[in-house]
């Protein structure tokens, strides 16, 4: 969480930081601040609130011609959101300037030894912590106080230093905490995410772990942790500015929400072989080494634990190998039973998410195969991982997943199969038929978009619902976890999804009259089972909307009914979601909500 951007060039520096600070804003919107070289000294401004705020204390202050300089946007941690606790903070003289993101877990014990030594503080973030240790490390080299200082640390960290010594360069260094750097024209950047960067830069570089760099508007300099010059290997961005860009939506969720059949072609046809064959590409994963696999744990967070829910059924379904799906920040915790049989596949949108890569590293010691799904080639997770098929998903920016989440599932889709199809658990019939409505997928989901229409009209209706209920069975129970993660996240709506046949074991006692239940009805096997969930809400008041697949002919007893198309029945969490998504949406666009932004979150959780 959090954001950070940092310039070294021959123009101003102020608005490279503030447009990168605005493309960053997902990542922590409660307060921000810049800090750029004047006249030999660094001067700070800094607000709470959106980044809105920060320009107008810019604008009213004397012009910044400095081309040096650091921003952040923050998310809390430490402090509650005010301008003393927004980044940058400085070390006493103003000798060091840094932002960071990231939690320092010794803050509280390091801070008292500070401010035994003489150093005072002025906010309640861990952040001041760095900027006092770096000065009660310096000697004369800002790299060799960066490493002194940085072996006492513990915790996550990226961090961006500004050192009044050295007025032409910004240094920077990460640990479990992502940064990227970047060459431009007669310019550097470094920024917590390349959204921020592509403007400027197609040269970029990840910097690894516990690594520095040292920037100036020529170069870039890298660094091991010992404090040696070492070389890093640059990677050509191909991706355009407008990728993050709006391109005429309102909002970047609506954007992402539409771009999903081409996330999901972009993804499949990277597995998709000759004669409807799946392939993994230049994953080594033959056919010997399946066999030895006797169990598998899918873990991940939010929305990415909810697509490996639909993958434990479709995974059981199709290669019959048991599957359990474990919330990352709980299966690093549980001392989970893994040996060289176990196959873990982690899941995660931005590569960094700080639990799951925990989780990661605890499967790794304990010996078990790993396998990554990710849609961010090169970062922490695909890096440390045996295995990694990335997703194709593109950039998304909106905090609220719909795309990411769509390719993820396509991912979970793809292993199944090929597990499916190299041991031989399904006929040859039954896995033509998954792999040819898989290669349709794209086609299908497109189709589900044109809900969207008669969606935003049901939103508008139940718009001034405080609570909402997901139910259904088998893989709806799994899509209607997803379902109502979306209402909440971004509506602010109460929402709860719930097995429909729990609802008599405590859950109904919550129904009263005119209570929103959501009925997922995809799963047609147990539609008769589902219907009979229905009517008991039905019979105490509640008001029900259905989405069921076209041409269903059960009695639903359904106050509104959303159809969407058919696929294989394995498939079609992939084509339920859709009309919740649009409807979690508009739902939040007749509450004047913040969509791209909901309260309280951020896109990437780079902290535990």
């Amino acid at each position: 969480m959090c954001g950070i951007i940092g310039f070294a060039g021959e123009e101003p520096a102020v608005p490279v930081l503030l447009d990168g600070l605005e493309r960053l804003e997902y990542r922590g919107y409660d307060s921000a601040g810049i800090a750029v070289f004047e006249n030999g000294k660094v001067r700070v401004v800094k607000a709470r609130g959106r980044l809105s705020a920060l320009r107008e204390k810019i604008s009213e202050s004397k012009p910044f011609k400095g081309t040096v300089g650091i921003g952040h946007t923050r998310w809390a941690t430490h402090g509650a959101p005010s301008d003393i606790n927004a980044h940058p903070h400085q070390s006493s003289t103003g000798l060091f300037t840094v932002v960071h993101n990231g939690i320092i877990e010794n803050y509280s014990r390091l801070k008292e030894e500070l401010i035994a030594d003489g150093y005072s503080f002025a906010s309640e973030t861990d952040t001041e912590v760095i900027a006092h240790l770096l000065e009660k490390n310096y000697k004369g080299n800002p790299i060799e106080t960066m490493v002194r200082a940085l072996s006492i640390l513990e915790g996550s960290y990226s961090i961006g230093v500004l050192c009044a010594d050295f007025p032409d360069k910004l240094f920077c260094t990460r640990h479990s905490s992502p940064l990227l750097a970047g060459i431009g024209k007669n310019s550097c950047l470094i920024a917590s995410d390349i959204a921020a960067m592509l403007q400027y830069s197609s040269e970029i570089y990840r910097l690894e772990e516990g690594k520095l760099a040292v920037l100036t508007k020529d170069s870039i300099a890298f660094y091991n942790a010992e404090g040696s010059t070492i070389k890093k290997e640059r990677i050509v961005v191909d991706l355009s500015p407008d990728a993050v860009e709006k391109g005429g939506y309102e909002h970047f969720m609506l954007k992402e929400i539409m771009e999903q059949p081409e996330a999901l072609r972009n993804t499949l046809l990277q597995f998709l072989g000759e004669n409807r064959k799946i392939t993994l590409g230049d994953v080594p994963l033959p056919r010997a080494e399946l066999e030895k696999i006797d169990r598998v744990f899918i873990v991940a967070c939010g929305s990415a634990y909810h697509a490996g829910v639909v993958g434990k059924y479709v995974f059981e379904e199709m290669a019959r190998i048991p599957v359990e799906v474990d919330i990352a920040s709980e299966f690093r915790y549980r001392r989970p039973i893994l040996n060289e049989k176990t196959l873990v596949i982690i899941i995660s949108q931005s590569g960094e998410t700080a639990d799951t890569l925990a989780a990661l590293r605890e499967a790794k010691n304990s010996g078990a195969k790993i396998l990554s799904i990710v849609n961010v080639p090169g970062s922490s997770i695909a890096r440390e991982s045996g295995l990694v098929l990335p997703t194709r998903a593109g950039v998304e920016i909106a905090v609220a997943t719909t795309k990411a989440y769509s390719s993820q599932l396509a991912v979970l889709y793809v292993i199944a199969a090929y597990f499916a199809q190299e041991l031989k658990t399904v006929s040859e019939e039954e896995l033509r038929d998954f792999i040819f409505a898989l290669a349709a997928l794209p086609e299908t989901v497109s189709y589900a978009l044109e809900t969207a229409t008669q969606v935003e009209e049901l939103a508008e209706f139940y718009a001034k619902q405080e609570d909402a209920y997901y139910i259904g069975r088998n893989l709806d129970y799994a899509a209607a976890m997803e379902a109502s993660l979306k209402l909440k996240e971004i509506s602010y709506v109460h929402s709860e999804a719930y097995a429909a046949g729990e609802l008599k074991h405590g859950t109904i006692s919550l129904i009263e009259e005119k209570t929103l239940v959501v009925a997922l009805c995809c799963c047609e096997r147990l539609l008769p089972k589902t219907a009979a969930n229905i009517k008991e809400v039905k019979a105490r008041g509640a008001q029900i909307l259905c989405v069921a697949p076209q041409g269903n002919t059960m009695e639903l007893e359904a106050d509104r009914t959303i159809t969407v198309p058919r696929t294989h029945p394995l498939l079609m969490p992939s084509v339920e979601i859709i009309p919740m998504q649009l409807f979690s949406y508009y739902v939040a666009k007749c509450r004047k909500c913040d969509i791209d932004k909901p309260r309280n979150l951020a896109k990437s959780v780079t902290v535990e």
